[in-house]
């Protein structure tokens, strides 16, 4: 049996051995025990068959034989040969992919991709009746010819435009469509199409606007966006289709879907971007007139912000070559009728239609520099005029945002100090106002009344362009309105709105930005005589000069100085009689503004160092001593800080100099003398243990490899230094202090203990007799060790469901069952310690694992416990559900929901908040799984929300919420039954005491009254 006759039985069955077949024939050719004429001769009986399936067998046979053979086998006469035999049985199947792979070939001639495009336009004329994969192949060797012989094709003149734009009309796959727009615009672009320019133009113009919507899970993966994008292209290809395309677009300009108007302005867009200045010049203003509607009315904002891009695309295009703002240049004529049309809207600047001219005018202001200057030359003097006049302040404020516009503009022009371009070879046709508007918006912003609030915001923005605009104002000027700002900042009522403040503090980092030097030498010397050395007064107006000092150190000189001086500062309110909350609010910004710095490469980390962790932890430790110097640095909230601190700091140091560190986590930088480490010691005060915090910060900051005070033990059976602060968190009576330790039991057990060390955390939970877990002797400090531990170890994924599983014993306890109830939520909380910038070990999928263990369990334990354990149940459940992922909670939504509603009936506040925002996520994602228990839910959410006696107003306001999302989430069937129960029960809501518990009623009520009535026929 000969291989055409063994390819031809197979094809249909196994494709893969058919292609074994052919490869086996290519090898006999390649080791010349086969010659080319001999298999084409094979066919023979075959071609001449009438059953046109048998003859595109044979056809893809030798196909599928050429496929296989090297690409430098065939010779340029065997080419030719094949070529032809495919042309003249192209319509038989297997002839494109032959023709497909010859194309491929490097000896494939222009005169043969010539005899197959003409063969393609003979043969294929009712292109689209055939099926879309035939289509599609005989389009990708269409793309082929263009891509390889684009010159041949090109010289059959309008042969090949006309036989290229007959063959591929009517069609309306995508990914043929994407195929032939990009072969279109080949012929749009190279060819000579003056005398056919309407027909191509109508060959892509009929698709306008697309439509498409591509269907769930498209393996192509063909957008409508990719779609549009080639057509785009197409049309805006040459400037030949101008009267065409104009016309029809603003025509379909009127349309009332929002969809298609953006389609027309983008594609607008588009042409004014590729056609020439002459062919846009003529049709510029007619575009103007039919846009200015769409921006002026406003009536959707993303349509204006697109009309506002094509107009800019215009004026891009006509500044193109232009040297100066010549009166009767293409862009002069075009902005002449823009700038007048704006100006008038500008006489009324409290219009609505004023705020749109403003925009127009930026937006063009930005397409050049010679646009900026026509812009300008147009209306800067106007609006002074117009300021001038003004008596009203709103009036004046509307004349100000203008003003602030264009100021944008010109900083997109000119740039800003900062900026790396190259400045324009223009003067800014600004420079003969700067006067006048330095001294508008100084007095605007200065000498206006307190009470004028955004007028004066609106002045302190324009100010600050006209500062940051590049060789514009004069260092003095710049330093005047440094001053201004330093003024608001430091003088104004502090009770007052912080519009104002705030806008002032951002318009002085952008300054410090480009000019550093005045900020230091104006700046930072007034806001630091404004720190007073203490508080005794009970004034803070210091919190607002410290926010600002640390929001101005962007640049580095400000960010060494400013450490250095706070520093100082918070050296002499130590040394005084401040209260905490002074130097609280030093540290915090000294905290804000290390914690922005690359603090591991900065060249004076020791000296921080030095002074921060080692000298103020040990004025801390001294503080605490009985015979030690007072200090607030004890204070809790002052150590807090601190201990954030020194983390950050110790944790930037390279290991080797964390190992001196490690060695103080105890002793904190102190001597023996002056003060005894905690650990193992009897005799501590309450103040001293509250050092432990500073332990915690940086035990949390060294390595994992550092060697930490009390790690070996003699015993291997022990760890020393973990039972001792296990001792310690079991007595401890400060919840301050408590939780320092608690945190150093963690960090020891996730990030000290060697993996193969961790069973002795594990002992200290299981130990015969004496274990945490082995006891029969709760308490609510065993409690709380048990979980800080069990949190250690789940992090690090040790016996994580044995765990899981002595804690869910403990629920029914009725001594601890609610503290335990309480603790679970510890196990996936955030904490600030235990972080991975602190080292410790968080497995990935650690969330995963404790969630898919206890919501598999919870439920049975739920229904077999006695009543009054039940809650404790409910209230574990909810403690994890605030940290858990959607995605994760919906595997186990089913068996769940029940014990949800059960939770709503609770009193307990956290429980019900967790509960309701849940089946918030799970209305929105899963709708289908609350139908079946709509009844339920919507009887205990409106108790929820509509009883203010037990419910808290958080409750009510995320119940009502949660109502909120099952109208257009959950079907209407489902819901009309209870339309009229809730909005009746809404009713009451909307006196609740609270603002914005009566705004989601409302909300809420809106939604369920626009639930349809199902009509009578369905």
């Amino acid at each position: 049996m000969s291989d055409v006759q063994k390819y031809l039985l197979t094809v249909d069955k196994d494709k893969k051995e058919a292609s074994h077949i052919a490869e086996s024939t290519a090898k006999k050719l390649e080791t010349k025990q086969l010659a080319l004429i001999e298999v084409v001769q094979s066919l023979g009986e075959y071609l001449n068959e009438e059953d046109v399936a048998i003859r595109s067998k044979a056809i893809s046979y030798l196909s599928a034989v050429l496929a296989s053979l090297p690409d430098k086998f065939l010779s340029r006469q065997q080419i030719e040969v094949l070529c032809q035999f495919y042309c003249d049985r192209i319509e038989d199947g297997g002839a494109v992919g032959g023709l497909m792979r010859l194309q491929s070939l490097g000896r494939f001639s222009d005169d043969m991709a010539i005899t197959t495009f003409r063969a393609l336009i003979e043969h294929f004329q009712d292109l689209q009746l055939r099926p879309q994969s035939q289509r599609l192949q005989i389009l990708e060797l269409l793309n082929e010819l263009m891509s390889h012989h684009r010159q041949a094709l090109r010289n059959l003149g309008d042969e090949s435009l006309i036989g290229i734009t007959d063959l591929v009309s009517g069609e309306k796959d995508p990914r043929n469509l994407m195929i032939i727009f990009s072969v279109l615009k080949v012929v749009m672009v190279e060819w000579d199409i003056i005398n056919h320019a309407e027909t191509l133009f109508d060959s892509v113009f009929c698709y306008f606007p697309i439509t498409f919507r591509p269907p769930p899970d498209d393996p192509y993966g063909i957008t409508a966006q990719d779609l549009k994008a080639r057509l785009r292209d197409c049309i805006a290809s040459t400037k030949y289709f101008a009267p065409y395309a104009f016309p029809q677009l603003l025509d379909k300009l009127d349309s009332t879907s929002p969809s298609v108007k953006k389609d027309v302005l983008q594609t607008i867009a588009a042409c004014a971007a590729s056609y020439d200045i002459a062919t846009l010049s003529s049709y510029s203003i007619t575009l103007w007139d039919s846009l200015k509607y769409e921006i002026l009315t406003m009536q959707e904002e993303d349509l204006a912000e697109e009309s506002l891009v094509v107009l800019r695309a215009i004026a891009i295009r006509l500044s193109q070559g232009l040297t100066n703002a010549a009166p009767q240049s293409p862009l002069a004529r075009y902005m002449r009728p823009i700038t007048k049309e704006c100006n008038e809207q500008l006489h009324e600047p409290q219009h609505k239609q004023a705020k749109p001219a403003g925009w127009i005018l930026s937006s063009l202001g930005t397409a050049s520099a010679i646009a900026f200057t026509l812009v300008v030359k147009a209306t800067v003097a106007p609006l002074l005029t117009l300021y001038q006049a003004a008596e009203v302040i709103a009036t004046q404020r509307a004349l100000l945002e203008v003003l602030v516009q264009l100021f944008d503009s010109a900083l997109e022009i000119f740039g800003s100090w900062t900026s790396l371009q190259a400045y324009p070879h223009f003067d800014n046709p600004m420079d003969p106002f700067k006067d006048r508007l330095f001294e508008l918006f100084s007095q605007a912003l200065m000498s206006t009344a307190k009470e004028e609030v955004s007028f004066r915001v609106v002045a302190s923005k324009g100010l600050l362009r006209l500062a940051k605009l590049r060789n514009y104002l004069e260092e003095n000027e710049i330093g005047m309105t440094v001053q201004y700002f330093d003024e608001i900042v430091l003088t104004e009522d502090p009770m007052a709105r912080d519009d104002i403040k705030n806008g002032a503090i951002q318009a002085l980092v952008e300054i410090s930005k480009s000019k550093p030097k005045l900020i230091m030498d104006i700046t930072f010397p007034a806001f630091m005589s404004k720190l007073p050395d203490t508080d005794e007064d009970g004034q803070k107006d210091y919190i607002i000069t410290l926010e600002g000092l640390a929001r101005l150190s962007v640049e580095k000189a400000i960010f060494d100085t400013l450490i250095r001086r706070l520093l100082n500062k918070l050296d002499v309110v130590l040394s005084g009689s401040s209260s905490p909350t002074y130097p609280r609010a030093i540290l915090s910004a000294l905290l804000y503004v290390l914690s922005r710095r690359e603090l591991a490469s900065d060249p004076n980390l020791h000296s921080y160092h030095e002074k921060i962790v080692v000298g103020l932890t040990r004025r801390t430790v001294l503080s605490t001593a009985e015979s030690g110097p007072q200090s607030v640095l004890s204070d809790e909230s002052v150590m807090q800080v601190l201990g954030c601190l020194t983390n950050l700091l110790t944790r930037a140091l390279n290991s080797e100099r964390q190992g001196p560190v490690a060695k103080q986590i105890y002793t904190l930088f102190s001597s023996e003398q002056e003060f005894m480490p905690i650990p193992f010691r009897k005799d501590s005060t309450r103040d001293q243990r509250r050092t432990m915090a500073l332990s915690t910060y940086l035990m949390a900051g060294v390595h994992r490899d550092a060697a930490i005070p009390y790690a070996d033990s003699n015993r291997p059976d022990s760890h020393a230094l973990l039972e001792e602060l296990v001792r310690l968190a079991l007595l401890e009576d400060s919840s301050f202090t408590r939780l320092a330790i608690l945190r150093q039991i963690a960090l020891i057990t996730n990030k000290f203990l060697q993996a193969r060390d961790t069973r002795l955390a594990l002992d200290i939970l299981w130990r015969p007799e004496t274990g945490l877990l082995s006891t029969e002797n709760f308490s609510e400090a065993s409690v709380r060790v048990i979980f800080w531990l069990a949190r250690a170890l789940i992090l690090r994924l040790v016996s994580t469901d044995r765990i899981l599983d002595e804690l869910l014993k403990l629920l029914h306890q009725p001594s601890i069952g609610l503290s335990v109830a309480r603790g679970f939520a510890l196990l996936l909380a955030p904490d600030e310690v235990l972080t991975k910038e602190n080292g410790v070990t968080i497995r990935l999928l650690f969330k995963q694992k404790v969630f898919a263990v206890c919501a598999t369990k919870i439920p049975t334990l739920f229904r077999k416990a006695d009543t009054p354990a039940k809650p404790n149940y409910l209230i574990a459940l909810s403690g994890l559900l605030r940290y858990i992922s959607s995605d994760i909670l919906m595997s186990e939504i089913e068996t769940l929901l029940p014990l949800f509603l059960q939770s709503l009936d609770l009193k307990d506040a956290e429980v019900k908040i967790a509960t309701v925002e849940t089946l918030t996520v799970i209305a929105h994602e899963n709708p289908k799984a609350v139908e079946g228990h709509i009844s339920s839910l919507i009887n205990r959410l409106l108790k929820a929300a509509t009883d203010p006696q037990l419910n808290i107003a958080k409750v009510r306001s995320v119940s009502l919420r949660c109502l909120r999302t099952f109208p257009g989430k959950v079907k209407d069937s489902a819901l009309l039954p209870y339309r009229k129960a809730v909005t009746r029960g809404l009713m009451t809501v909307l006196d609740d005491p609270k603002r914005n518990v009566r705004k989601e009623a409302v909300d809420c009520r809106t939604q369920w009254l626009n639930l349809d009535e199902p009509d009578e026929e369905d």
